[in-house]
């Protein structure tokens, strides 16, 4: 018995000694990429304070869209498809680490053989004919017991496959909280677009109604004799574009509608406004951060990273292919030919032993193999790469918008204050006779284009703040998103 211990024993100190071996494959280092001092068009460079430092629910003043926005977090429909992944990635998890331990399961089998009790040594003795020969009996054997396996991680395949499984996880976890700030900046996004369509539909409906005045005074002009029909034909035309207008305005805004309702998790129907269009805030500058700081803030990037250790580890694992595997195989049980003896001691059977097993000829197969997993690393290091130099530029363009966004919008500003008040002289000249109908036609085909104008410049303002806060990585130190406090989204 003292033997048999200490060749267990023996056995388990080299066991321990050979799945503490070094792992096969390249130790995960990130790639080296150089950020800029600076992002382009950033007003103040070397601030360590970002806008993505604040919540969401900080950074949107409007109340209704920070409900909706609240809204959309608890019912999209992507962000719980994003929470399923992660859970595929846990449980994923799971089975990688389950290589690290011996796999016991349990066997039972009742057989009839002939010939086989003899061999087994478990008597049964032998029988004869009706001539008096002997003949080797019909004989049944029960066997039950419990069998051990166990794969020796020598070369570090089950370790690089955890890792991996690993790095799966938390780049799944980080696709899922770049789901939530694309779901926060498509709803921004979304509603900003919904009031902009609400500011062209009362420009039209002010068009409309200044141009049905001039109709009017046209037509009570033309029965005095003082107009022709020309210049009221032309106020009709002008009249009915306007009108054309409204309808198909009205169609995209229950559609922007319908489009913020699917966000929601909701079937589509109408949303509610709060600030309008004009009213609401946009800070012409916003501190950015250090660009060095991106990698660490915006989640496409860190999940691109993880996507990458994936990969790297997968090269441990395809490249641990081409060394032999041992194998710890054993069993413990019992074997009779009678059912009521399984008990008794004397039926026990056990069985303990290795397998050392290792490729010669394959085809290329497990080359095949090595060589693609390492094609797919360069693949992960090129794409990882490429979106941080996209990171860059989605800031600095976002950046550029804002700051030149901010003095056309002042200009325009400027122009639709000059051109109202240029209708307003040209109807009353046209009153009094002092100009023609074409003086007041012409400030009027100048001044409704140029609140359209005004609107799409507000719009892309508020669009560019709403990038800038996605592209820095908004909220990417909150501990969860999805549960901002209540006080604060419904303020």
């Amino acid at each position: 018995m003292s033997m048999c211990m200490r060749d267990w024993m023996a056995l388990g100190l080299v066991t321990v000694g050979l799945t503490t071996g070094c792992a096969l494959g390249p130790d995960y280092k990130r790639p080296p990429v150089t950020p800029p001092d600076a992002f382009r068009s950033q007003t103040t460079p070397g601030q360590t304070t970002s806008l993505a430092d604040a919540p969401w629910w900080e950074v949107f003043g409007d109340p209704v869209l920070k409900q909706l926005i609240q809204e959309a977090l608890a019912g999209n429909y992507n962000i719980r498809i994003a929470a399923a992944r992660v859970q595929q990635a846990r449980a994923g998890v799971t089975v990688a680490d389950s290589a690290f331990f011996p796999h016991l399961g349990y066997n039972v089998n009742a057989t009839q053989s002939k010939g086989i009790s003899n061999l087994l040594g478990l008597g049964g003795g032998s029988s004869t004919d009706a001539r008096g020969r002997e003949t080797n009996p019909v004989s049944t054997l029960y066997l039950g017991g419990a069998a051990l396996n166990w794969e020796i991680d020598l070369w570090g395949k089950v370790r690089r496959s955890s890792e991996a499984a690993n790095a799966q996880l938390l780049a799944s976890e980080e696709g899922r909280r770049a789901v939530l700030l694309s779901l926060v900046s498509d709803v921004a996004q979304a509603y900003f677009e919904l009031i902009e369509l609400d500011a062209r539909l009362s420009i039209a409906r002010e068009t409309t109604k200044a141009y049905e005045g001039t109709y009017k005074l046209f037509q009570d002009r033309l029965e005095f004799g003082v107009v022709s029909q020309l210049q009221t034909s032309r106020a009709e035309g002008n009249l009915a574009q306007a009108l054309a207008l409204i309808p198909e305005i009205e169609g995209q805004i229950a559609a922007k509608e319908n489009q913020i309702s699917i966000l929601l998790g909701k079937n589509p129907g109408p949303v509610p406004r709060g600030t309008p269009l004009f009213a609401q805030t946009v800070v012409p500058t916003v501190p950015a951060g250090l660009p060095s700081a991106l990698l660490e803030r915006r989640p496409d990037l860190r999940r691109a990273e993880q996507q990458l250790v994936a990969a790297n580890a997968e090269i441990g694992v395809a490249k641990a292919q081409f060394f032999p595997q041992l194998s710890l195989t054993g069993f413990l049980g019992k074997a009779s030919p009678a059912l009521s003896a399984l008990t008794a001691g004397t039926s026990t059977v056990w069985q303990a032993g290795g397998s050392l097993a290792g490729p010669l000829f394959d085809g290329g197969r497990i080359l095949g193999n090595y060589r693609a997993s390492v094609a797919i690393a360069d693949e992960a290091k090129w794409k990882y790469e490429q979106a941080v130099i996209q990171a860059f530029q989605e800031v600095s363009t976002s950046l550029a918008a804002l700051d030149k966004l901010a003095g056309a919008e002042t200009a325009q500003a400027r122009s639709v204050k000059a051109l109202e008040k240029a209708v307003e002289i040209s109807t009353d000249r046209y009153l009094y006779g002092l100009a023609s109908y074409f003086e007041v036609l012409e400030t009027q085909q100048r001044l409704y284009p140029a609140q359209y104008a005004q609107a799409q410049i507000r719009l892309g303002r508020l669009l560019a703040f709403v990038l800038l806060y996605k592209a820095l990585g908004g909220g990417w130190n909150l501990a969860d998103p999805q549960a901002p406090p209540k006080t604060a989204a419904t303020q």
